[in-house]
C-alpha cells in the first residue's frame, strides 16, 4: 500500500495524541495490574504487559494505518462493506456451532465469546461492531432521502433484520453486555440519520424498561434452574455483593476495597493490594479499579477525561463532515467508545451488573485493541479527508 504523503499533512493530532497516550497508559496498567499475580505463579511478570504491547504494535501497523491510509471511496464501497459483514457473521456463526457441539468445553466466564487460534483468541463480538457501524452507515447513506414518517420500516426493515439476527448470535453466547453495545450502535446511527429522534428514544426506552423490568422479576423470583448460571450469579453478585463476597460478589466487593483504599491520590504505580490474589483477572475488565487504588481517585478521572476527551473530538468531526456516511462513522466510534466506558465503569462503582465490558483502550485483549485502533484510523481517515476536501475548496474559490 502506497503512502498517502499528502494525507498525512492533515493529521488530526488532536485525535491521535489522546489515542496513543491511552494506549500508552493500558500497557502501563496492564502490566502493573498482572505482574505481581503472575509472579506468584512462576511466570515472567512482563507476560500480558508485553502481550498488550505487541496487540498495539500490530494494531496499529496492520489495521490503524491501512485504515487511515486507504481511501474512504473503496472503504464505502459496497464490496468491501459486504465482504467485512459477511466475515463477521460468519465467525460468530462459528462461535454457534462451538456452543452446539462444544458447550462448556469453549466455554471462558460462562460464554462462549472467543475463538482460540493458539497465538491469540478472536472475539467475533469486537469485529462485528466495526462491521454494523459500516453496513448501517452505507445503508442509512443511501436512504437518506427516504426517512420519513411513514416509509420509515419499509427502507429499514432488512437493515434491521440483519442487525437483529447478528445480537441474536451474540446474546445466546450469551454476552448481553455485547448485544447491548450493538443494541446502541443501531439506536445511535438511527438517530442521528434523519430519523425523528422521539420516535428512536421511543423505541430505545420501551425495550429498555421491558430489559430493567426483566432483570428485576428474575433477581426477586430466584428461580431454582438458574442457580448454576454463570450470568445469574453476576446479577444476583450486583444485588447482593457482600452477601455473597465469598462467592459471585467477590470481584465486586474487592473493586469497592481498592477504590477505598487508593483515596484522592492512590497508593502508587504497583503497590495495589487487590491486584494480588484478591481481584480475579484485574487487568481485564476490573483494571480500573488498580487504576483508582494506585493512581487515586484523580488518576482515574483523568484517564476518564482523556477518554471523553476524545469521544469529543470524534464526535466534532462527525459533526463537521461534508458527507453522511462519514458522520455516522464517526458516531458509530464514538458510540462504541462511550457504551463500553459507561459498562466498564458502572460495573466497577457497582452501578450496573457486570457484563464483562472491557475499558477501551486501557484494558487487556488483542480484539479489543485491533478494532479500536481500526476505527481511530477510519476517523482520522475522514478527518483528514474533510480537511482536504475544505481546503482544495478554498483554493478554487
Amino acid at each position: 500500500m502506497r503512502p498517502d504523503k499528502q494525507k498525512f499533512l492533515y493529521l488530526d493530532y488532536k485525535i491521535l495524541l489522546p489515542y496513543l497516550i491511552l494506549c500508552v497508559v493500558g500497557i502501563v496498567m496492564v502490566y502493573s495490574a498482572s505482574s505481581d499475580i503472575l509472579l506468584v505463579n512462576g511466570f515472567k511478570p512482563t507476560v500480558y504487559g508485553g502481550k498488550q504491547l505487541i496487540y498495539f504494535i500490530v494494531a496499529v501497523i496492520f489495521l490503524g494505518y491501512p485504515a487511515f491510509n486507504t481511501k474512504m471511496r473503496k472503504i464505502r464501497s459496497w464490496r468491501f462493506i459486504m465482504s467485512y459483514l459477511g466475515i463477521s457473521v460468519f465467525l460468530l456463526l462459528i462461535l454457534l456451532a462451538m456452543k452446539i457441539i462444544g458447550g462448556a468445553r469453549f466455554a471462558v466466564n460462562g460464554a462462549v465469546g472467543w475463538i482460540n487460534l493458539g497465538f491469540i483468541s478472536i472475539q467475533p463480538l469486537e469485529i462485528a461492531k466495526l462491521a454494523l457501524i459500516l453496513y448501517l452507515a452505507k445503508i442509512l447513506d443511501k436512504r437518506a432521502n427516504r426517512l420519513v414518517a411513514g416509509n420509515i420500516w419499509h427502507s429499514l426493515s432488512n437493515p434491521t433484520i440483519i442487525a437483529f439476527a447478528i445480537m441474536a448470535l451474540v446474546i445466546v453466547e450469551p454476552d448481553f453486555g455485547g448485544t447491548a453495545i450493538l443494541f446502541m450502535i443501531v439506536m445511535v446511527l438511527y438517530a442521528v440519520s434523519g430519523i425523528r429522534a422521539g420516535l428512536v428514544l421511543t423505541w430505545m426506552f420501551i425495550l429498555l424498561g421491558l430489559v430493567i423490568g426483566f432483570v428485576s422479576l428474575i433477581i426477586v423470583w430466584n428461580p431454582k434452574f438458574l442457580q448454576n448460571s454463570y450470568q445469574f450469579q453476576r446479577l444476583l453478585a450486583f444485588a447482593h455483593p457482600f452477601q455473597l463476597e465469598k462467592t459471585s460478589g467477590a470481584q465486586l466487593v474487592n473493586s469497592y476495597y481498592a477504590i477505598h483504599n487508593g483515596g484522592l491520590f492512590g497508593v502508587g504505580l504497583g503497590n495495589s493490594m487487590q491486584k494480588r490474589g484478591y481481584l480475579p483477572e484485574p487487568y481485564t475488565d476490573f483494571i480500573m479499579s488498580i487504576i483508582s487504588e494506585e493512581l487515586g481517585s484523580i488518576g482515574a478521572c483523568l484517564i476518564l477525561g482523556l477518554l471523553f476527551y476524545l469521544m469529543w473530538r470524534i464526535m466534532e468531526v462527525g459533526v463537521h463532515a461534508q458527507s453522511q456516511f462519514n458522520a455516522l462513522v464517526c458516531f458509530g466510534v464514538t458510540t462504541i467508545i462511550f457504551t463500553e466506558t459507561l459498562f466498564n465503569i458502572g460495573a466497577v462503582i457497582g452501578l450496573l451488573p457486570i457484563t464483562g465490558v472491557t475499558l477501551p483502550f486501557i484494558s487487556y485483549g488483542g480484539s479489543s485493541m485491533f478494532v479500536l485502533t481500526a476505527g481511530i484510523g477510519l476517523v482520522l481517515n475522514i478527518s483528514a479527508e474533510e480537511k482536504r476536501a475544505i481546503m482544495i475548496e478554498r483554493s478554487v474559490q
